[in-house]
């Protein structure tokens, strides 16, 4: 019996030193994949679940104040660009037009008539030039019988009567081309003055043309502005106009919210920041899915400072009541377009994000700026270009391209119109 209990302990004690062992080496073999794996994989990867999904939040408002008259998309609903959202009333606006293009076919009829005035004026002074000429001839001719008579008078041969009708002649003939060079000079004045509003131009390109033209178009766009287009294509949010609602310029109507460009903010602690470059991988998995559907990323850059600087209300450390808090910096992770809309995201929903931080060679910030729009659209362009043909329209109708095509040759033809007989005054030849 008293051999018996001594060999019992010493069992129970054997066993018990087993199982220590055998615990103890489960640890270090815990301890020794552990630290294989952290070496292998874990070292390699920066990761969090403060990650949120965020997008574009595209305001939808008036460029023009008005009173809606039709709402034609609501919560939740699609959109595609240029889809008429919001309807105002576009009676003001509509007679606004309708007075600018009256307008604007009246200074183009307006200012043709300068350009077939420069005809008809160049037709005058060409004609009055002629006068001047014929007038020069009769002064010419009045000299020389007036110069022949005068030594015929004193033998006899000329009666002073013939004389004295001669000398009224003459004196009949100088007063003529005076006239008519004074004529030559006031069809001139006046051919210069119709130039001046006419040279180097047209009647599209002239500046009264171009005003009324600018009153066009900015009556045209208030016009089309009474319809609002979706800038871009997406899912109508926040609603917060009704029909009848007086809005003005620049208020918020509704937003639009362009599921297929969203990406993800990942908030990681300053002390993950260190290895985070441009350019790695990530893996993420969004708290809606679960761990069945996995996002392939990539960093395209990291916040410019935290988010408690950045805050409304930023926490003033040096005033004494201070505690150290552990700062994160957001960290924007580009989403696959593919996998979005396979397992498309709304704008804040949860995720985990894992960084592969193993490729360090990309920069920590961006080294050179945006070579393209972020966001572009070219919903407002189609008015404008409306605008333009409904300009050239009326321009058409009330110049006629006679005149168009002639106007840049009016000085031309003014110019070789003129001739060089009468442009002098004519000075009469002294005989002896």
């Amino acid at each position: 019996m008293t051999d018996a209990l001594p060999n019992a302990l010493k069992s129970a004690n054997g066993r018990r030193r087993q199982l220590l062992t055998g615990a103890g080496l489960l640890v270090l073999a815990a301890a020794l994949g552990y630290g294989t794996y952290w070496a292998l994989v874990l070292r390699h990867h920066e990761s969090t679940d403060n990650a949120y999904v965020q997008g574009n939040l595209v305001q939808v408002t008036p460029q023009v104040a008005g009173t809606v008259v039709a709402i034609n998309a609501d919560d939740t609903d699609m959109v595609r660009p240029g889809q008429t959202l919001v309807q105002l009333d576009a009676a003001d606006a509509r007679v606004a037009l309708e007075q600018a293009e009256a307008q604007l076919a009246q200074t183009v009829r307006e200012v043709r008539t300068l350009f077939v005035g420069n005809g008809s004026l160049s037709a005058t002074v060409a004609l009055r030039q002629a006068d001047a000429a014929r007038a020069a001839s009769e002064l010419s001719k009045a000299e020389d019988d007036v110069l022949r008579r005068a030594p015929l008078t004193a033998t006899g041969a000329v009666s002073g009567e013939e004389m004295k009708h001669a000398q009224s002649t003459l004196q009949s003939a100088r007063s003529n081309l005076t006239a008519a060079q004074a004529a030559v000079l006031a069809a001139r004045d006046q051919l210069s003055s119709n130039q001046s509003y006419t040279d180097n131009t047209s009647i599209e390109s002239h500046p009264n043309v171009q005003r009324a033209v600018a009153r066009v178009r900015e009556a045209y766009l208030a016009l089309k502005r009474a319809d609002l287009p979706a800038p871009v294509g997406g899912y109508i949010a926040r609603r917060n106009v009704q029909v009848g609602q007086r809005v003005q310029a620049g208020a918020p109507l509704m937003s639009i919210v362009p599921l297929d460009q969203l990406w993800v903010d990942a908030n990681f602690k300053e002390v993950q920041l260190q290895k985070i470059r441009i350019g790695q991988p990530v893996k993420m998995v969004a708290d809606v899915y679960g761990s069945k559907v996995e996002y392939d990323g990539k960093v395209i850059g990291l916040g410019a400072g935290t988010g408690a600087a950045f805050a409304l209300l930023p926490a003033q450390n040096a005033t004494g009541n201070w505690i150290k808090v552990v700062q994160r910096v957001p960290v924007r992770i580009a989403l696959d377009p593919a996998q979005l809309k396979t397992h498309p995201l709304r704008i804040g929903l949860s995720m985990e994000a894992q960084i592969d931080i193993a490729n360090q060679d990309g920069p920590s910030l961006s080294e050179s700026p945006r070579s393209a729009p972020l966001v572009q659209t070219q919903v407002f362009d189609v008015a404008a270009r409306e605008a333009d043909g409904r300009v050239a329209q009326i321009i058409t109708s009330n110049a006629g391209a006679q005149v168009r095509s002639q106007a840049g040759q009016a000085s031309q033809a003014a110019a070789h119109a003129a001739a060089p007989a009468a442009d002098k005054p004519h000075v009469v030849a002294k005989r002896s």
